[in-house]
């Protein structure tokens, strides 16, 4: 076995879903409470933080969001690249839901539930920004949870390491297009130097530091165990900036919610449904192809998952902390976590009716248990 499969194999078999990762949805839900809370006894503070910007770029929110990014960036080693061949009907329908699918299908559920169905419920001023928040959230597939739902429904290693490799080159390109195609396409303004400064930030500079710094945490003796105990360290770290992140983005969306706290529930319908969309509609397609269950499982959780702190970062950058677009986003971890670990469940559950296509090759053939 290579180094490169070794690498992928102990992130993999890392990938368990701790006690934290497991009450995300928890710890989130206190973020809220307590963002608010404060945003509504302590708003100078909020908005001193607010006014801290560059280029329209709010720098603490920016070094949050790489605090956030460049750890988990670090277990993505884009060799893996080469092994695309070897996944090609998995990578083929991951790609064609994650670029070709969900962020439009996002869009159409957002113009049809926030632009028409719940319209009357909403703010006027703030639908627009509702509708962008949630194409964000759809535009850039995520490069992290993955490999912790990957894990849990026993999907190949390699697959689900190639496939973020890939999507992570490709967000470099495509992302700041593909929102501004939607965004166009929904008649809101696109500043385009701030879109690609975000992207600029927020990919293309966090994947350059965390490729260098992977490269010399592996290089000498005992690499694999240096990156093993970086992570570890930085792991805590890493979600600590995503909640410290959201009670911000809460705080200055504080009073807005206390007038109007159907708002989180109503934006949380799109979502639901995408979600459950995009994964059912990658699984299926895989059986379709008779791709492996063990390729299927994380393809229909890759194909589903959103990279919310792109998002997140992208919709602050555009549009402002106190902005519909930000809630949204934020929005979109709230409702992501317990969702994707129902997906987990029932790609787990139904191994044994997917395998009976005939021509698909078993899940113990192809990814004996580990």
């Amino acid at each position: 076995m290579s180094v490169q499969c070794e690498t992928t194999a102990k992130i993999s078999a890392n990938a368990d879903i701790g006690f934290f990762e497991r009450y995300l949805t928890l710890w989130v839900a206190l973020c809220i409470i307590a963002g608010i809370g404060l945003g509504h006894w302590i708003p100078q503070f909020f908005q001193s933080i607010g006014q801290l910007e560059v280029a329209q770029i709010n720098m603490p929110v920016a070094f949050l969001i790489w605090l956030m990014i460049i750890p988990m960036l670090i277990k993505i080693d884009l060799r893996a690249l080469k092994n695309v061949g070897q996944f090609w009907r998995g990578i083929g329908v991951t790609l064609f839901v994650n670029w070709g699918v969900k962020p439009f299908s996002m869009a159409l559920l957002g113009w049809f539930f926030i632009g028409y169905v719940f319209r009357g419920w909403l703010p006027e001023s703030q639908i627009d920004s509702y509708i962008a928040g949630l194409i964000l959230l759809a535009a850039a597939p995520c490069t992290a949870m993955v490999f912790v739902w990957s894990n849990l429904s026993r999907g190949e290693p390699h697959f689900t390491l190639t496939q973020v490799a890939l999507n992570d080159v490709i967000m470099v390109f495509a992302f700041a297009p593909l929102v501004a195609l939607l965004l166009g396409i929904s008649s809101i303004s696109v500043p385009w130097d701030t879109l690609f400064l975000s992207v600029l930030l927020y990919i293309v500079v966090p994947l350059i530091i965390a490729n260098i710094l992977r490269r010399l945490l592996l290089s000498g003796n005992s690499g694999q165990q240096r990156l093993d105990r970086t992570l570890k360290l930085l792991h805590p770290w890493s979600l600590g900036a995503l909640l410290a992140t959201l009670v911000l983005l809460f705080g200055f969306q504080g009073e807005q919610i206390f007038r109007q706290p159907l708002i989180i529930l109503i934006l949380a319908v799109p979502i639901l449904i995408q979600v459950l969309f995009n994964s059912g509609l990658a699984y299926l397609l895989n059986r379709a192809v008779k791709s492996p269950h063990c390729i299927a499982g994380p393809s229909a959780l890759i194909g589903a998952s959103n990279f919310f702190e792109l998002a997140v970062a992208t919709a602050i950058a555009l549009f402002g902390f106190e902005s519909g677009a930000a809630l949204a986003t934020v929005v979109g971890v709230l409702i992501e976590v317990p969702v994707m670990l129902l997906a987990v469940r029932v790609v787990n559950s139904t191994v044994g009716w997917y395998e009976q296509r005939e021509g698909i090759q078993s899940n113990d053939e192809c990814c004996p248990q580990r």
